[in-house]
């Protein structure tokens, strides 16, 4: 072997371990930025689900818990239907405002449509929760009153009242309730449906625009409907 050969040889063989530790700190480098951007990230997903509690959900009208309410106070998992009686926001329903609810459900089954409760009967705290969280979105106890009853004007709470879902059902709704005596009560909820057996023989009355405009939302009347 030649004395250049000789030290390219050396040279190889000194390098090489060289490079491979100098490849694993780059990886360990790597990986621990990885490891804390990827749990930053996952810290930031929790924060932003953990703090999305003040605002409607899709289809609700209300807003989503942060765990303090439980099905017993009338939260529902998705997919629930009329006929899901096991869960108190359903079998706490008025029984009549449920036997018009099942009977339309039913027969929009034949439509290939579907009725799912995302909210029905709720607990007195459940609805407490809800207005807090309302008055936190939008500013203002006047504002929230919009969209979140009181405790003591809700007919979520007397079991009066259903929000429907999804969009298709509420479109079903809008066409055939009156048929059951199922109406849309307020016009910037289309998931809000009451009971009213005089819309049967004459139709649903006029919508309030909002559930402001309701005189059963004075805290001076009890809820009914």
């Amino acid at each position: 072997m030649s004395q250049t050969a000789a030290a390219r040889t050396t040279t190889r063989r000194t390098l090489g371990p060289v490079a491979v530790g100098v490849v694993i700190v780059t990886a360990a480098i790597i990986g621990t930025f990885v490891y804390r951007s990827a749990s930053s990230s996952a810290s930031s997903l929790n924060d932003v689900r953990r703090g999305d509690h003040s605002g409607a959900t899709t289809d609700h009208g209300g807003a989503v818990t942060d765990g303090a309410v439980t099905e017993d106070d009338g939260d529902l998992p998705d997919g629930v239907t009329v006929f899901d009686d096991q869960y108190p926001g359903v079998a706490n329903l008025d029984p009549d405002l449920l036997k018009a609810l099942r009977e339309a459900a039913t027969d929009a089954a034949h439509d290939g449509v579907k009725f799912n409760v995302n909210s029905g009967w709720r607990s007195p705290e459940y609805q407490n929760q809800l207005l807090r969280e309302a008055v936190s979105k939008y500013g203002s106890k006047e504002e929230a009153a919009r969209w979140v009853a009181t405790v003591d004007t809700s007919p979520h709470v007397s079991g009066d009242a259903i929000d429907i879902g999804p969009s298709d059902a509420r479109a079903w709704l809008s066409e055939h309730g009156a048929e059951y005596g199922l109406c849309q009560i307020y016009r910037n909820e289309p998931w809000h449906y009451e009971l009213r057996p005089e819309a049967i023989d004459h139709g649903c009355p006029a919508m309030y625009a909002d559930p402001t405009h309701d005189p059963r939302m004075r805290s001076d009347r009890p809820a009914s409907g």
